[in-house]
């Protein structure tokens, strides 16, 4: 009989003390999973904050610069993993005005003297951060396998279309301008002159035929297989083409942007942009 009555006593016992261990391993998955959780999470936020503690530089370049800045972006932010470099590719004159409209940029390089200057005269580039970095030379190139001859200029009335840059934004269309008019064929060649944005706009419509001549640097030549030079302009025909290089002065980050823009003067710098055909200036 006493053990009649014991027996549901013991399985309550039982049960309730499975209960009791059923629940500490809860708690303790539980408290496994929360931890679990806190690192993942202290994970994630020392990622962001990694990658939050970046400094970005904005750098507005000339067009013409494209794959000479592209590659130095690479080897900077190889040995600066602080600094990611973020590039805003146009012609000269159009990156002037952006900045003059208050765009957003750490550094300015130009390809053309006069775009600089005018930022320098308004005060938006720092007069001590600012240095003509390199120089060129303007050809005239055809298509790789055009038929027309051109061995000098007056040739070109043999040309159909011709593509110069915009000669009020675009420096390369300028100094197209000054050689064509020293050589009094400005003129003469109105009907075919085909306008573009930029210079690489310029060797885009020859390598597709959709020009049969156009007025490039010397350094958009050498990364096309597409294309030939035809002629090289005199250097008296035109303005001295340089390329200026400035800090703004309304950087958000000066420390960083000078010490992108000395880089750019060094001699590794000046071996990849030798690379591309550029000169240093002297």
């Amino acid at each position: 009989m006493f053990q009649r009555k014991m027996l549901p006593l013991l399985a309550a016992m039982m049960t309730a003390l499975l209960l009791v261990i059923s629940g500490c391993g809860n708690t303790a998955n539980s408290g496994a999973s929360a931890n679990q959780d806190t690192a993942a999470q202290a994970e994630a936020s020392g990622a962001n904050s990694s990658a939050s503690s970046k400094v970005e530089l904005l750098v507005s370049a000339a067009a013409s610069l494209t794959e000479s800045m592209d590659e130095l972006k690479t080897i900077y932010e190889t040995a600066h993993n602080d600094v990611n470099l973020t590039f805003n590719y146009g012609a000269s004159g159009t990156l002037q005005q952006q900045i003059e409209q208050g765009a957003p940029a750490d550094l300015f390089l130009s390809a053309g003297k006069k775009q600089m200057d005018a930022l320098l005269d308004k005060g938006l580039i720092d007069s001590e951060l600012s240095t003509n970095l390199l120089t060129n030379d303007l050809v005239l190139i055809v298509p790789g396998n055009s038929a027309v001859q051109i061995n000098a200029l007056e040739d070109l009335d043999q040309a159909g279309n011709i593509a110069i840059g915009t000669p009020e934004s675009v420096p390369a269309g300028k100094y197209a301008q000054q050689t064509l008019s020293y050589y009094k064929l400005w003129d003469s060649l109105q009907p075919k002159l085909v306008l573009t944005k930029d210079v690489k706009q310029v060797l885009s419509y020859v390598e597709t035929g959709n020009a049969d001549a156009g007025f490039v640097y010397k350094t958009d030549a050498a990364v096309s297989d597409k294309v030939k030079i035809a002629l090289t302009a005199d250097p008296a025909s035109h303005d001295p083409i340089e390329y200026p290089a400035g800090v703004l002065t309304g950087s958000q980050h000066p420390d960083e942007a000078k010490a992108f823009y000395e880089f750019l003067q060094s001699a590794e710098a000046m071996e990849v942009f030798k690379k591309y055909g550029f000169n240093p200036a002297e």
